[in-house]
């Protein structure tokens, strides 16, 4: 029985499988032709053969054919192949892999492996593994359901359900390839779909995400539970109408669904309508009085004094009343901002490093060595020589505006001031730059020919009119965007980018006591969030010396916060932009903001969070070092 599980050489040999055809296979089928999506591509087959040829001696069962296929799947990413391009060749190949002659279990391998097939028994196991679903016992339900798969590999609900109570125990690299294999035993089975996007959804790939939850509707367009993640996932992209009529269209199909309610909550929020989601909240509480999510919804409508002393009490019973990891997760981040608002310091510390280790149990590991080859070939790839060789121009548009810096760094407090300007327009975290490099590897060595920046350019600018046809000046606040300035501006030279720069301390510590999406790998552990930090200011030194004077306006946050209207003033002189009086509100804008800033941009300037990190200064560790970088 431990064979069976025992996935090490299947692994191995997805791997393999991508580094061999990422570059020379898939990713020229990718840029010569769009046959791939279609399976049709002569790489597509010659791998699919490969992949029969290699495996046949391996003798998988489902469990290691998808933990091959998993493993697959990061590798071409890993190599430079699109998210969502992965995606699909590695469900071909699965697909390809259930219904192909490789041996699954059969009963003369059932019983090598010490497994006897007995569907009957595998009911009974899956039934168990229900039961225990349903009281929250997660680990005793992924046993009964890995008997269940093993006793009878086809049957596709038990191997989604395992994949469900691994996620449930946080273990999402662990359940990713249970609903892959769900979805090619049963390809017109909604769940797993369903559930493979609120996985993509919490390690932040959204793209990914809205077409597995889209697929999970078009099979069943009367799931409750897919509108509703279609919604949430709406909403982390800023399309806030579209989220709220997901919403809506689930609360008239279910009036009384908690999730939807909480769904129109968070919106309110979002949308800067505090008492009203205040209310929706606590109507929650009315229906479940214990809803870890909603409880700590509440913490972040304002801040918090000792009068909430009851919040703070009723929280940490919950908490630590047995939740599943992340559900305490959220809690013990809004019970930390609690303290840290009333200012029992070592307590919110306690709490914030709680959640964050908690969301390291389901989280990838933070690669260093991948962080920092990142930054060596951006470096390389975007030397002074190579700036100076550029050329033409993608395009001339000084429409983009990029606001960028660490997150946490007030990157939303200047986007914010920026798009209360009646000429200019915010469209938030935009993952164009990002996406672009993960799946073009010339962009990440700086190689983009004329009339691929061109190109470009063209796809860019079309995105940011979707945001707003008439603004003269557009705001891409995507922090990560930092990485990204040489190609940036390779493609727009006259766009501005305003970087901003706080205290690194201040800086890190902000990051550690806010809940990112579990892409966002360096911010549980404060040796980490050090080793990220010293990267990006070695690649902020470089962008400052080979890119011309004049594209970086560098604007220190707390200069901002004690002279707000000189760096106003700055900004948009900087951008091209006369002055106006609403900048100095910028408070008082009531567009949305999808970040974890939605409340702090819509209060006025306040100085309390500058030299914040004195407060936690015995606990800083691994930060202090940082106080050295200017």
């Amino acid at each position: 029985m431990l064979d069976w599980f025992n996935t090490r050489e299947a692994a191995q040999a997805g791997a393999a499988l991508a580094d061999k055809y990422a570059r020379r296979g898939v990713r020229g089928a990718v840029r010569g032709s769009t046959d791939i999506r279609g399976n049709s591509s002569n790489a597509l087959e010659q791998l699919l053969r490969h992949a029969d040829s290699e495996l046949r001696s391996l003798r998988l069962n489902f469990y290691k054919k998808a933990k091959f296929a998993n493993s697959f799947k990061w590798r071409l990413i890993e190599n430079g192949v699109a998210r969502d391009i992965a995606d699909e060749v590695t469900q071909s190949l699965v697909l390809h892999l259930a219904q192909s002659q490789v041996p699954a279990l059969t009963q003369d391998s059932a019983a090598e492996a010490g497994v006897v097939a007995d569907p009957a028994k595998a009911q009974e196991a899956f039934q168990q593994g229900n039961r225990c679903l349903s009281k929250g016992a997660y680990a005793e339900a992924a046993d009964f359901f890995k008997k269940a798969t093993g006793l009878n590999p086809s049957h596709a609900e038990s191997v989604n359900n395992l994949g469900v109570a691994l996620c449930q125990l946080g273990r999402y690299k662990d359940a990713e390839p249970s609903f892959r294999q769900a979805i090619a035993l049963k390809p017109h089975y909604p769940d797993p779909y369903l559930n493979l996007g609120v996985l993509q959804r919490s390690i932040g790939d959204l793209d990914a995400a809205e077409a597995s939850i889209r697929r999970a509707l078009k099979l069943n367009p009367s799931h409750v539970d897919a509108r509703i993640n279609l919604g949430i996932v709406l909403a982390l992209r800023g399309r806030l109408r579209d989220a709220g009529a997901c919403f809506a269209k689930a609360l008239k199909a279910a009036p009384r669904n908690i999730d939807a309610m909480q769904g129109m909550a968070q919106l309110a929020y979002l949308e800067g309508r505090f008492a009203e989601a205040e209310t929706a909240f606590k109507r929650i509480l009315e229906l479940d009085a214990k809803r870890p999510s909603t409880w700590a919804a509440l913490a972040g409508l304002r801040r918090m004094t000792a009068d909430d002393r009851d919040w703070f009490e009723g929280a940490r019973q919950i908490a630590a009343s047995g939740l599943k990891p992340m559900d305490e997760a959220e809690l013990r981040f809004a019970i930390g901002k609690y303290c840290d608002d009333v200012g029992d310091f070592d307590e919110a510390f306690r709490n914030y490093q709680r959640g964050n280790e908690l969301r390291k149990m389901a989280a990838p590991a933070y690669d260093r060595e991948k962080r920092t080859s990142l930054i060596d070939d951006l470096i390389r790839g975007y030397s002074s020589e190579a700036i100076s060789k550029i050329g033409a121009a993608g395009s001339a548009s000084a429409k983009p505006v990029f606001v960028v810096g660490m997150p946490r760094s007030g990157t939303s407090l200047a986007e914010q001031i920026i798009a209360s300007h009646p000429a200019a327009h915010g469209a938030g975290e935009l993952s164009f730059w990002e996406m672009l490099v993960r799946t073009d590897r010339d962009a990440r060595q700086g190689t983009l020919s004329e009339p691929a920046r061109v190109k470009i350019a063209e796809k860019y600018l079309r995105l940011l009119e979707s945001h707003s046809a008439d603004a003269l000046r557009i705001v891409d606040k995507a922090p990560v965007n930092s990485d990204y300035l040489g190609l940036i501006y390779s493609v727009f030279p006259k766009a501005r980018v305003i970087y901003m720069r706080r205290d690194p301390v201040d800086t890190c510590l902000s990051c550690y006591f806010q809940q990112f999406l579990m892409g966002v790998t360096f911010t549980t552990d404060l040796s980490d969030l050090a080793h990220y930090y010293r990267g990006h200011q070695r690649l902020m030194a470089h962008w400052h010396a080979v890119l011309p004077p004049g594209f970086i306006l560098e604007v220190p946050y707390e200069e901002l916060v004690a002279d707000q209207e000189t760096w106003t003033r700055k900004m948009l002189d900087f951008i091209g932009l006369e002055w106006n009086d609403r900048c100095l509100n910028f408070h008082e804008n009531t567009r949305q903001v999808v970040t974890a800033s939605a409340w702090q941009v819509r209060q006025k300037i306040y100085k309390n969070s500058v030299a914040r990190w004195r407060n936690y200064e015995k606990f800083i560790g691994p930060l202090k070092a940082l106080r050295s970088i200017k």
